[in-house]
This record gives C-alpha cells, structure tokens and sequence, in this order.
C-alpha cells in the first residue's frame, strides 16, 4: 500500500501549498481510510480479499483544482493548501454518488451481465500492463537499489523453493517482506556511507532514505477525523469532472474486482456482487472527501499481484493488514517510517505485481475461441487502441501541458481527456461495445465469446458456491438478498 498512498500526496501536497508537516499527515489519513475502506468491502462489499487504497486516476482532476483560478491569488501557502483541499472535498463528496447509485441501485449489474470473458481480457489485463510506467521507469529513478529488488524478488518468489528442501512456502510467501528489508538496509548502509552525498538533489530524494521529510513531519500519535481540513467548498464544473473520472474508477476496479476473484480461487463474481462492491467502494470515497484524503479510492491492484505472489486469498489476512494500515497511521512516527523507503524499491515490486495481474486478464482467453477471426478481432483491436489512443492524450499533455481538447472550461477538458488517458477504460469500452454488436445473432458467436463458461456465475443463486464466497455475514443476506 504504501508506494501509492507515498507516491500520490507526494506529488500534489507540494503543488497545493502543503510542507512536510501537511504531507505526512495527508499520507496518515490517506492510511487511514484505505483501512476502513478495505474492512468495508471485505465485509460488506464483494467479500474479496482485496485492498482499497488510493488511485492515480484521481491525480488529473485533483491537479485541475489545484490550478484552479480562485486559488492563484492565494498568498499563504498554508491557507492555500487547506482551500484546495476543501475544494478536492467538495468534488469528491459529489462524484461519490455516481458509484453509490450505481452500485446500490443494481443498474451497473445489468451492464456486468454484457460482459464476456472475450471482452473482459483487454479490461483486466490492461488493469495489470497499462501501469508500465509505474514499473521499470521508476526502477531506472535509482537502478542501483531498485533493480536489486526486482531481481532479488523474482529469486525468492520463483527459484528458492526449487533449490532448497526446507521452508518453500516460507521464501515464496515472506518473499515481499524478506528483499524489502534487504533493499532497504543496503539502501540505509548506502545513505549512511556518503554514496549520494555529490549526487543531484533529484538522485537523493529517489535514493536516500532521509529525504521523504515524513519522518520529521510525522507526529508521534495522530487520529485522522472528519473535516480536519475544514467544510468542503463545491464547484460544479470540478464536480462534474470527478464524477467522470469517478466512473473510470468505477470501471477499473470491475476489472479489478474479476482478477481477484481469480487469485482468491473463488468462482467467477456474479455482477450483482460486482455491483455491490461498486456500491461500498462509493461509499469509500465518500469517506475520502470527509477526512480530506486529496485522492479518491479504487481497487489496489498491486495487492491483487501480491495475492499471486503469496498464494493467499484470505480475506481475513487482508482485514488484520486493514487493522495495521489503520494502526501504523495513528502512530505517525512508525508509519512514516516505513513509508520512507525509497520509491524504486516499490518500483522493484510492480513489475512482479502489476506483471501479474496483466496475466490473470490473458488467462481468461482460455474461455474463448482463439480460431475464430471475430475474437482474433476484438481482443486485437481492443488491446491496440487500448495503449495507442491512451499514449497519444498522455504525449499532448506532456508537450503542450495540456490534453487534446482544450476549451475555456477546464472541467469539460477533464471529462473528455481523463476518460482516454485511461488504458483499461478505453481497451474495455471498444472490446464492450464491439462484443455486443458485432455478429451477435450467429449460433457459434455465444461460444466464441466464452459466455457458456460464465452462464451459471451470472446470477448469484445458480452455483452454491457463491454462498460460500461472497454471502454477506451475520446473516445479513436475509435483509439484502443478492440476484
């Protein structure tokens, strides 16, 4: 978790106005509410073993506020920082409800129920592969600590346990834990040793492990609570831009939520499961815009690789981890202590993580017919258009500073360019769209798409199994029977 609720306040805290102080307590409650988030959908949600954490999708809008003109003339960087974030507040609180309607309501089951498993390849795998950039980009940030990870991660997770006798499971397990803590004491004996001490700043901050400033921001016990940054302020062209990108969320973790399913060895997720983790997932950034968490909340996906890297798809595992999340950000200082190690080294674990995820999304091609030129097709051309129109947004806006459509209203600019920055929105659109239009009145069409496969998963009562794997507890089924 901690890479992402690091990486995000790390690089929006500063363009607010925010110092060290407001940084660590941002990542705190960032913590926090992933926490309550994750025992949410673990208990009321889809019941998956998943983690709910903080989303880079959320970054673009987030930054559009920021850069908002009613906060230019802000003198007081402190003051500055609390307005925008009440402004991130207002727009969160907002853009919640479309996932809670959503959800709730049923209406994004009935859109589940479309989806194949030929359609759902491009969606999860690019889920997994469309955050390559998160990987070896930010190993070569400080390739002296973060290619040791990659390399040390893929020897205890793949090949300890075929060379040694004794304690398999162990290595592949703890594997995480065990080159982490490696890493980051080398990382530690070199900071200690003066390796970086004529480097560039920029090689320093990626590298050393005292220069995150969460350490000295942190305070020692802190309790994240409603509304410490002050009531939300509303703007509705920022509203109805975090409302779209709220619906990328939305669709990024069905993607999600389908591979998880997979590595927890559950059967297939009935949409109406889907529909309610949609639902308490709305409900989770609702919390965000209470507690003021200047991100929004989707599916951690790096969990769902930790889920094949560790082979444990306990869902009790992951609420004690929710425990600790909340627990290590009321104790700033241990939090912020674990959240300074070097980032290249959580690039190190993406590249197994995401990589893996990417893989559970190709493995659903076993249900299809992979002779059929209709598939050949849509997955080709869904996977294509999925990275091509996606790099061409994100290559705008790297030259020009701002996306492809570029109006007087910047929040119309966010609900056009957010949407196809986003390769899983973009390749499961087309491969959707595609799948339910094209040649669908022919017989050997249904098979081709691999929907025989999935015909029982499609309403939760046809396999009893999913009594088992996604019944609410203490009988609640009884007063919100699921369809």
């Amino acid at each position: 978790m901690l890479g992402t609720t690091v990486i995000i306040p790390s690089s929006l805290v500063p363009q607010m106005g925010g110092g060290n102080e407001e940084k660590a307590r941002v990542v705190q409650t960032i913590l926090f509410v992933a926490g309550i988030n994750t025992l949410f959908q673990t208990f009321f949600g889809t019941r998956l073993p998943v983690v709910m954490g903080g989303s880079y999708i959320f970054v673009g809008p987030t930054i559009s506020i920021i850069l908002a003109g009613r906060y230019s003339n802000e003198a007081d960087p402190h003051e500055k920082f609390l307005r925008t974030m009440r402004g991130t507040q207002g727009a969160l609180l907002i853009a919640s409800t479309i996932q809670i309607i959503l959800g709730f309501s049923g209406l994004w089951r009935n859109v589940v129920k479309l989806l194949s498993p030929l359609a759902a390849v491009p969606l999860v795998s690019l889920v997994g592969f469309g955050l390559y950039e998160l990987g070896f980009p930010g190993v070569a940030k400080c390739v002296e600590i973060g290619l040791p990870e990659v390399f040390l991660l893929v020897v205890f997770s793949q090949y300890l346990s075929q060379v040694l006798d004794f304690g398999k499971s162990v290595f592949s397990r703890f594997s995480v834990l065990f080159t982490v803590s490696i890493v980051w004491l080398y990382a530690y004996i070199l900071t200690i040793g003066g390796a970086y001490k004529n480097s560039p700043p920029k090689t320093q901050v990626h590298c050393r492990v005292d220069r995150s400033g969460l350490i000295s921001g942190a305070p020692w016990i802190s309790v994240p609570y409603p509304f410490q940054w002050g009531a939300p302020t509303f703007d509705a062209g920022e509203a109805f831009a975090m409302m779209m990108t709220s619906f990328i969320a939305l669709v990024e973790s069905t993607g999600a939520f389908i591979g998880a399913s997979r590595y927890a060895s559950a059967t297939m997720i009935p949409p109406s499961i889907i529909s309610r983790g949609v639902g308490w997932q709305g409900i989770g950034l609702l919390l965000d815009s209470f507690f003021g968490t200047a991100t929004g909340t989707s599916v951690s996906v790096e969990n769902i690789g930790l889920l094949a890297l560790t082979r444990i798809g306990s869902r009790r595992v992951v609420q004690i981890s929710a425990g600790f999340m909340i627990f290590f950000s009321v104790l700033g200082k241990f939090g912020a202590l674990f959240a300074s190690i070097p980032l290249p080294i959580f690039a190190g674990m993406y590249c197994l993580f995401f990589a893996y995820v990417g893989g559970v999304g190709l493995s659903l091609l076993q249900f299809c017919n992979l002779n059929s030129f209709r598939t050949k097709f849509i997955m080709g051309f869904a996977f294509f258009m999925g990275l091509s129109v996606p790099q061409y947004f994100n290559e705008y806006t790297a030259v020009a500073s701002y996306g492809p459509v570029h109006t007087g209203a910047r929040w119309f600019n966010d609900m056009i360019n957010v949407p196809f920055s986003s390769k899983p929105f973009v390749a499961g659109l087309v491969a959707y769209i595609l799948d339910n239009t094209l040649q669908i009145k022919e017989s050997a069409v249904r098979k081709d798409r691999g929907n025989h496969w999935w015909e029982k998963f499609r309403s939760f009562k046809k396999d009893a199994r999913s009594q088992e794997f996604y019944s609410l507890p203490f009988n609640l089924n009884k007063f919100f029977p699921s369809v």
